[in-house]
């Protein structure tokens, strides 16, 4: 099985940045995408941002520009850089790990992020 843990997460004010990190451990396989995923109260899941084992790059229309996905593959963890922070970015984020073979996803326990205004 596959632990992945969230930390980084808080309160800020709009404007400010938050780093969050998420690091992977158990039985990952190399090939896989990592990617951080957010839901904000009365609002579905939603992608925030993911990134391939080559690093190849995907963002949400919302945070690009803003936000800067990346990964350590030697130490199993992915980052989440958030600039500029703006209210609506409030919400549970969640880190995600896909595996290329079998499409298998697991989930961290999320860390919350609170802009306030």
């Amino acid at each position: 099985q596959v632990q992945l843990v969230e930390s980084g997460g808080g309160l800020v004010q709009a404007g400010g940045s938050l780093r969050l990190s998420c690091a992977a451990s158990g039985s990952t396989r190399s090939i896989n995408t990592m990617g951080w995923y957010r839901q904000a109260p009365g609002k579905e899941r939603e992608l925030v941002a993911r990134i391939t084992i080559g690093e190849v790059t995907n963002y949400a229309d919302s945070v690009k520009g803003r936000f800067t996905i990346s990964r350590d593959n030697a130490k199993n963890t992915v980052y989440l850089q958030m600039n500029s922070l703006k209210p609506e970015d409030t919400a549970v984020y969640y880190c995600n790990l896909r595996n290329y073979f079998d499409s298998r996803d697991f989930w961290g326990q999320g860390t919350q992020v609170t802009v306030s205004s």
